[in-house]
Formats: structure tokens, sequence, C-alpha cells
């Protein structure tokens, strides 16, 4: 009896030795689940906002061809004198599609091309470029003094806009499915703030070079919520203890991306890829047709649509119009978090696979950039039409 207590009081006190350090609360984990929701928010809102400020520009930046001398890009008259004279409308030489082309176009190539390649390229460069491509875009439109120096400019922003979309979206695999609904409010609030902060500086006297300086602070968060909010990525369905702990040592910012299951693999074939692609156009062609008529309105039209004699400059309505487009799809893409799908079941039908589920997310991610690109080819010539128009 004695050795026998003996034995338990010592396998006692190794398993209080070799004892697992105990679980976090679930306080902590609700915390956790906040930090990457917020993270999420803000990086659908940085990533977004150089995108949407060009677009808001678009008028001014197109405008500074009829006002050589004016490097603020805005008209310097309450009350622009038309163009083109013989028109019944107040036409720039050039559409604002242009703007949007050169604000879509890099971001198309870039969709495009990342299925074939890009998630051999870690997380962090990637969002470090788009950061850095962010903030050049700022900065050259701002000491810009032509157009075409403004329209390199704004391929910054979309090249830093196509980049961060596709590689954010992708990161979401590794984190809860709430942070998808998260991020799209954010990219909604982007248009929202983006569009209500350009006219409002602008409208309080606040010249458009200041103003685009004074968003500068809008790339820093974005890589300040990637490398210092967002936490290490946990596992979505871990198989047992071990692996679970395995997945939640991984690092955010490892020169790999993160690895959540032991069989996981990026490395998909190209007939992978071509079949996944097949069973996504489901989804994606009515998207192409909903962000091409959107956008078709948007930067087609808009600029077109002038009421005369009132105290608001052309280039002043656009920007009025700007921001209440973009508080209407602030307003649709928060919605995800009010409109809850009973029947989640369905849902489940429509699913890739784990391992396809990576490249799901990025390669479905071309459907607004595809119809986006065709409202602008679009939109050229029918501005050229009805310009001419007298």
């Amino acid at each position: 009896m004695g050795g026998c207590a003996g034995s338990r009081r010592r396998l006692s006190h190794s398993e209080e030795e070799t004892a697992p350090e105990p679980r976090p609360p679930l306080l902590d984990r609700k915390g956790v689940d906040w930090k990457n929701a917020v993270g999420f928010w803000l990086l659908g809102l940085c990533n977004n906002f150089s995108y949407v400020v060009m677009l808001s520009a678009a008028h001014d930046i197109l405008s500074h061809q009829r006002a050589p001398g004016n490097q603020s890009h805005v008209d310097p008259g309450p009350t622009p004198t038309p163009h083109n004279s013989s028109s019944r409308f107040d036409c720039n030489p050039v559409s604002t599609a242009a703007v949007l082309l050169a604000d879509i176009l890099p971001t198309l190539a870039i969709k495009l091309l990342a299925p074939l390649g890009l998630h051999l390229l870690p997380y962090s460069p990637r969002v470090f470029v788009s950061g850095v491509c962010a903030a050049g875009s700022f900065i050259l439109v701002a000491f810009s003094h032509s157009m075409g120096t403004s329209l390199c400019g704004v391929v910054l922003a979309s090249i830093s806009s196509g980049l961060g979309e596709i590689t954010f979206l992708s990161l979401t695999a590794f984190y809860p499915r709430a942070v998808i609904a998260w991020w799209s409010s954010g990219t909604g609030g982007a248009g929202l703030l983006g569009a209500l902060s350009y006219l409002g500086l602008t409208q309080a006297g606040l010249s458009p070079q200041h103003t685009l300086l004074s968003m500068l602070g809008i790339p820093a968060l974005m890589l300040a919520s990637y490398f210092f909010l967002l936490t290490s990525p946990g596992p979505q369905d871990p198989g047992g203890e071990e692996e679970a702990e395995t997945a939640a040592r991984q690092p955010l910012i490892s020169s790999e991306a993160p690895e959540l299951k032991p069989d996981y693999s990026p490395n998909l074939s190209l007939q992978e890829r071509w079949t996944v692609f097949k069973g996504l156009l489901w989804h994606i062609i009515p998207l192409v047709v909903v962000y091409f008529a959107e956008y078709f309105i948007n930067q087609g039209l808009f600029e077109l649509l002038f009421f005369r004699n009132t105290s608001l400059s052309h280039a002043q309505q656009y920007r009025w119009y700007q921001m209440l487009y973009q508080a209407g799809v602030f307003a649709s893409r928060s919605s995800l978090r009010c409109c809850r799908i009973r029947f989640t079941w369905a849902l489940a039908l429509l699913q890739t696979s784990d391992e396809h589920r990576e490249f799901a997310m990025a390669a479905a991610c071309i459907s607004d950039t595809l119809g986006i690109s065709l409202s602008g080819l679009l939109a050229l010539p029918l501005h050229d039409f009805l310009c001419h128009l007298s």
C-alpha cells in the first residue's frame, strides 16, 4: 500500500510537471475574434480607399486639361465653360471612363494572372507592396501637372487595390467565415469615407493636392492592421489537439503562407484550377452583369448629368454623385451582417472543397473587375457620341 501510494504521489507529481498549459478562457477567444473582425474591416477600408478617391477625383483629373495653369486640378471658376459649345452637355475632352480604366485594368491583369502563381509569394511582401503603391498613388496625383502623370498615379492605386484584394480575400480562408462579412463592410466603408472625405475636404476649401496628401495615413493604417492587429490564423476544422496547437503557433507574417492542415496543398494543377473555375461561372457571370451596369452609369453617365444655374459647379456636382453612390454601396455591403440565410445547408451545396477554397476565393473576385472594365470600354465611345450631339 505504501509503495502504491508513493507511486501515485510520484505519478501525480510527474503529471503536474508535464501538464499542458490551460486553454485561454472564452472571453479571450472572443477578444481574438473581435481583433480579427476589426482587422479585416480596416483592411477592406484601407484597400479600397485609394481606388475610390481616384474615381471621386476623376472629373478634377480630366479638367486639368481645360485649366493648364491650375495645379490643383480643379476648375477655378464656380461655373465652368463647356468644352464643346455646340453640345447640349458640358463635356471634358475625355470621358471619366478613362480614369476608371486606369483604375481597373491593372487590377484585372493582376486577378487574371494571380491564380497561376501569386500563391508562391508570401502574404507579407504582397501587403507591403500594396501599401507602398497606395501611398505612391496619392503622392503622384497630388504633385502631378498633367493628366498623363495623374493617370499613372491612378494606375498605382489600381495595383494596390487589386493586389490587396486578392491577397486579403485569400487570407480569409484561414480565419472564421465571419471575417468575410467584416471585409465586405470595410470595402463599402471605403467607398463612403473615401468619397465623403474627398468631397468634404475640397468643399471646405482645402486644395485637392493637400486633400490627397492628407490621406497618406490610410496606407500606413493598412500595414499596421495587418502586421499588428490580426492574430495568427487558427484551425477552421481541427482534427485533434496536436493539429490545433500546430495551427495556433503558425505565425501570420512568416515567410510561408499559413498551413492549417497536414494534407493542405495550395499547389493545384492547371487542370484542377480550370475545373474549379468552371464551377465558379454560376457565381461570376451574374456579378459581371451587375458591376457592368453599375459602373456604366457611375463613370459613363454621371459626368454628363449637370444641372446649370445652381450654386454647385460641375465638378462639385460630380463629387456629390460619387458620395451618394458610395453611401448606397456601404449600406448594401454592410447588410451581410443583418440579413441571415436560414437554410445554410443550401450554401453547403455550393462550396468548393477545403483544398480549393483559397484558389476559389482568389479566382471569383475577378467578377467585379471584369464587369467594371467592360463598362469603361463601352463608356468611352458613348461619351464621344453624346458630346457630339448638337
